[in-house]
């Protein structure tokens, strides 16, 4: 090794001897060697040039380190790839604020509305407090309808740092009485403030006049386009080295005004002429989750890909921050970074005043994730004053703010973020993601006014022909105060389930009940002996005595009237007729129980018995089930045959208390449910049927294997409009070990669809499946790509639909059908619903419906849904049917085409045929719906 480093060496030299020394290239390497290794292996490559390890960019984990060095960059980095313990390395880019299409534009009112107000302890401008653009996205409305503030949460942000000075800001620069540990990573110093990068000359240039005609608003920066108020000016920006001045104490304000009580974390990776490099911004980003950061804002972007800050964004992901990035200002439909590092990043756009696309903003969904305002924004600048913004640069902390109520409303983590603040307002322009921020949506989707419902008790036993009563109560949740409507299913054949009353309106703060019933329906039976009809057991034995002692008297009155029986011997002859007709109805069969008579049903056929119990698989890991199958020697009876079931070890596998093999089936499968083991475990699965018939089964239960393999892979919905977004789902053998298991994407047509960058989604450890976003684009024609997920050799495939974007108009979102299993005969009421309101003044929209099964299950071809209206429903008609079937039935509506199965069951015999039956009680109001499933027992 150590010759082959020389020799690397050798040529190194012959190549570069005559590199300046003075030149300083950066690269940015992750290796597994430590510094210390690091250093040893560049000492023979370097030889007399110049070979700086900086130190490590990631903190404590020491796998990423800065090198500087005198020779080409490049070729010292093709050098290094090859070698043993370096994993990759890339260039240190210099990034740069300075740019783009936004412009100052009219000075809001806001600006020069100097009026002190009190903002949650602190005394600011009541312009910035109240400004229109607060009021847009819902700032008062949800602090004070959720009682959020940002309370005990840190929000970094990586920019030029922060006037630590400012009034408005002060206060919250400080963590339990301890100023927060913000770092000048461009002066490798605690303390992030942007004044420092200023000379006494730059400071000596500030100067104020009083509000007049001639003392107009001055532009501040280049990079955010700001301008400052009437009574003050700022550094010019006619000077480059301040043409970033003034940019993250201003997008700190824009934080605050959100979040006025999160804790800000200012980690300055850009000086103030806007220039930055990236090895400063990774070692930020690190240093946000060393130091507890909930949240990470970054209002810069740049178009080089980086797989570092890709990764280094993701860890972030991992330990539950948020971040938000701004999409840039160049007006384009490009990709930009971090906002196009969709899977750990929220890319937020800009919008005007009339909520439009800003003209500056970049746009499309590859950056996009939600717009907010970026036009005017009123908020702090150093000096202890205040500018308004204008700049996707000013979009960014809106979210971020939001991020952190997030937070202290429900702990939420970077997906549950982009799904809360995907409940946005919808803009015509489909290039801006979900829409313009609304934060009271975002809140109410993680904690909305909502109720819950149960019932008691959870399990009720009866025997068929008696009534079942389950007590429901419902209750409110952040003041819930709407009327819940109360459906019953799951009911057995044969049973009438009723709610009364039928609808419970809630007051918000108390409870309310109602009562179900659910009336069940007695078997027929034929007894034994003569006895015939619905009588058995204690009844049969009744009647029989019954009709003994009238045949007695007609006997005895008959033998009076012909003279046959002496006066005397008339009571002998009584007795002596009651007594033998006692005794032949018991020997016929008439006493009360009959030894291997099931009570309420007749016997087993003596020729009947149990053939077989089967199980498939007969080996499972814990938690996984198997499915178990009895089978008997002929064809069960009229009402059916009731297999016994037991298990002999319930803590590890457990099996229902029977089975009913259905009336003319000659078998019946029943579940067989597992929990984890630590060790091998047998469990032997016995059914009975009638007196000694009885079969049984082993099932070997297993721990769970250490090293899952990967199972499926799919995409929600399968088929979307362009520019829209799909799920895709990787799901696991068994749950991933520690660390986790990172499963490699691709797609077979990324001009379409594409998977995060990079490539690739991670299973936290302990959990079977992982989601991950495809991003699609806008198409001319419908089209389709292959989605693969990869894992220890094993790939799974999911075909995306992707169509081309409805002109205008609501999106088809969802079908579901009611109950989703029917007798045949009966109907299914199903529903369809779009992501927004019919078009008001037409005639509302028409979804096309098919079924794949008419002959058994029939829709009208279409449904209307009405101007206004958000969904609507239709009749699924059914047949009766031999054996049970299904039907997909479809709804399609501007390219958008989706399905649900429903089931025809066949009609049951008469009777409630004995069984465990889990019920479903359902309340719904609104888009709400809440269900309950205690179980229903019939023997």
């Amino acid at each position: 090794m150590k010759h082959r480093r020389w020799l690397l060496a050798g040529l190194l030299l012959a190549l570069l001897w005559a590199a300046p020394a003075s030149a300083q290239n950066r690269i940015i390497v992750r290796t597994t060697l430590g510094q210390a290794g690091l250093e040893s292996l560049l000492q023979p490559l370097c030889l007399l040039q110049v070979c700086n390890v900086v130190g490590p960019l990631d903190g404590n984990l020491g796998q990423l380190f800065l090198i500087t060095t005198s020779l080409d960059a490049t070729t010292l980095l093709n050098l290094l790839r090859p070698l043993g313990g370096i994993v990759d390395g890339e260039l240190d880019q210099l990034l740069s604020l300075i740019g783009g299409l936004n412009v100052v534009g009219t000075p809001p009112s806001a600006l020069t509305d100097s009026a002190p107000a009190d903002y949650h302890g602190t005394t600011v401008w009541h312009g910035y407090a109240n400004q229109p653009a607060a009021v847009r996205v819902g700032v008062p409305t949800a602090q004070s309808q959720f009682s959020v503030f940002g309370t005990g949460f840190i929000v970094a942000d990586i920019d030029t740092g922060v006037d630590p000075n400012h009034p408005a800001l002060a206060g919250v620069l400080l963590g339990n009485g301890v100023r927060l540990p913000s770092y000048d990573f461009t002066k490798n110093q605690e303390g992030a403030s942007e004044l420092n990068d200023l000379s006494p000359a730059d400071s000596s240039s500030i100067h104020s006049c009083s509000p007049s005609p001639t003392c107009q608003p001055a532009k501040v920066n280049q990079s955010s386009a700001a301008i400052l108020d009437q009574s003050s000016a700022a550094i010019l920006a006619t000077n480059p080295k301040s043409a970033a001045v003034g940019h993250g104490t201003m997008v700190m304000g824009v934080i605050h005004l959100v979040a006025p009580q999160a804790s800000l974390l200012p980690l300055k990776a850009f000086h103030s002429d806007g220039t930055g490099y990236l090895s400063d911004i990774l070692r930020a980003i690190y240093y946000a989750v060393t130091n507890q950061a909930n949240v990470i804002n970054m209002s810069f972007d740049f178009k080089s890909y980086s797989p570092e800050l890709a990764t280094a964004l993701n860890y972030a992901s991992q330990k539950t921050l948020i971040c938000g990035a701004s999409a840039g200002n160049e007006g384009q439909n490009i990709v930009v970074y971090p906002a196009g590092l969709r899977s750990s990043v929220m890319g937020v756009a800009s919008t005007t005043d009339s909520d439009t696309r800003s003209s500056f903003s970049n746009y499309g969904s590859a950056v996009v994730w939600v717009a907010a305002p970026g036009e005017g924004i009123v908020t702090t600048y150093p000096f202890n004053t205040y500018a308004a913004g204008w700049g996707t640069s000013f979009s960014a902390p809106f979210v971020s703010g939001t991020s952190a109520l997030l937070h202290n409303k429900q702990s939420t983590n970077e997906a549950q973020a982009a799904t809360a603040i995907a409940h946005a307002q919808p803009l015509p322009d489909s290039t801006l993601g979900h829409g313009r921020l609304d934060i009271v949506q975002a809140l109410q989707s993680i904690s909305p006014a909502d109720f819950s419902i149960s019932t008691n008790p959870t399990t009720a036993t009866i025997t068929a022909g008696q009534v079942a009563t389950y007590t429901v109560t419902l209750t409110p949740i952040n003041a819930f105060s709407q009327t819940i409507a109360l459906t019953c299913g799951g009911e057995p054949p044969a049973s009438n389930c009723t709610i009364a009353p039928p609808a419970v309106t809630l007051n918000g703060a108390n409870p309310a009940t109602a009562t179900v019933t659910l009336q069940t329906t007695a078997r027929a039976a034929a007894p034994a002996g003569f006895v015939t009809g619905p009588f058995s057991g204690a009844s049969a034995a009744r009647l029989g005595w019954i009709v003994a002692w009238i045949a007695g008297l007609l006997v005895w009155a008959m033998l009076c009237h012909l003279g046959l029986v002496s006066r005397p011997g008339r009571g002998l002859a009584a007795a002596l007729g009651l007594v033998t007709f006692s005794l032949a109805l018991y020997s016929c069969g008439g006493n009360s129980s009959s030894p291997g008579t099931p009570p309420g049903g007749p016997p087993p056929p003596a020729s009947l018995t149990l053939s077989s119990v089967t199980l498939t698989p007969t080996t499972v890991n814990g938690g996984v089930p198997s499915t178990g199958l009895v089978t008997l020697s002929g064809a069960a009876p009229s009402g059916g045959a009731v297999v016994t079931l037991s298990s002999s070890n319930t803590s590890v596998a457990t099996v229902p208390a029977s089975v009913t093999v259905p009336a003319g089936a000659s078998s019946a499968r029943f579940p067989v449910a597992t929990t984890a083991v630590s060790s091998q475990t047998a469990v032997t699965i016995s059914a009975s049927y009638g007196s000694g018939s009885q079969q049984s089964a082993v099932l070997t239960v297993t721990p769970a294997t250490s090293a899952p393999t990967l199972t499926s892979l799919t995409v929600n919905p399968t088929s979307v409009n362009g520019g829209n977004r799909s799920t895709g789902t990787v799901t696991l053998s068994s749950p991933a070990p520690a660390g986790g298991v990172v499963v490699s994407l691709s797609s077979s047509n990324t001009s379409v669809a594409t998977v995060p960058v990079p490539p690739s989604v991670n299973i936290p450890g302990g959990a079977a499946s992982a989601s991950f976003p495809v991003t699609t684009m806008t198409v001319s024609a419908t089209t389709t790509s292959t989605i693969t997920g990869s894992y220890a050799g094993v790939q799974q495939s999911a075909v995306l639909t992707i169509t081309p974007q409805p002109a205008s108009g609501p999106s088809l979102t969802s079908l579901t059908l009611n109950p989703a299993s029917v007798t045949g005969g009966s109907s299914s009421i199903g529903t369809v619903a779009l992501n927004a309101p019919a078009p008001a003044g037409g005639a509302g929209v028409v979804v096309s419906l098919s079924s794949s099964n008419s002959a058994g299950a029939a829709v009208p071809p279409s449904v209307t849904i009405l101007a206004g209206a958000t969904s609507a429903t239709f009749t699924v008609t059914t047949v009766a049917v031999p054996t049970a079937t299904t039907s997909t039935i479809s709804a399609s509506y501007n390219g958008v085409t989706l399905t649900d199965v429903l089931t025809i069951t066949p009609v049951p015999p008469p009777g409630t045929p004995a069984g465990t039956y889990p019920l479903t009680i359902t309340g719904t109001a609104g888009a709400l719906s809440h269900g309950t499933s205690p179980t229903l027992v019939v023997k």
